[in-house]
Parts: structure tokens; C-alpha cells; sequence
């Protein structure tokens, strides 16, 4: 497990941390680890997809549709040399 120190935190929010701690039942530490992983676990929710990111990608030119064949025939076996 990682360990970081925090310097130079503003009094007022080092207060504010302690009340807020204190709501949910748990030290100083636990409230700023918990505060943390939500804050990190949101910022990866943010990122797009591969789907996302591609729909993005081509939203510039108005987008792109595929025609997708319907699938008729059923997989057969590869033919190896």
C-alpha cells in the first residue's frame, strides 16, 4: 500500500475534513482515503469507451453508419495448409 503526506493543508479544511469524518464514523485518514478513491474511481467513469471514443471521433463529419450483413450462413471450419 502506497503512503502520501499532505503539506501546507489550509487549516479551514483540515477542519472541515475533521467534521466531515466525524459524520460518517471514521478517522481523519479513512474520510481523506475515501474522498480520494471516490474522486479517482469518478474520474475513470468520465473516460470513454472504445465505442465512445470512436462515435466521438466521427461526430465531426456526421458520423458513420455500417451496414451489417445479416449472418445467413453458419461458421464453418478454417481450411489449414
Amino acid at each position: 500500500m502506497a503512503a502520501i503526506s499532505v503539506r501546507d493543508l489550509d487549516d479551514d479544511v483540515a477542519a472541515r475534513l475533521k467534521v466531515r469524518a466525524a459524520q460518517h464514523g471514521r478517522s481523519m485518514e479513512a474520510e481523506a482515503r475515501a474522498i480520494l478513491t471516490a474522486a479517482v474511481a469518478a474520474a475513470e467513469d468520465d473516460r470513454p469507451n472504445l465505442a465512445q471514443a470512436i462515435r466521438q471521433a466521427f461526430a465531426a463529419v456526421g458520423g458513420i453508419d455500417l451496414d451489417i450483413p445479416l449472418r445467413s450462413e453458419m461458421p464453418r471450419a478454417a481450411q489449414l495448409p
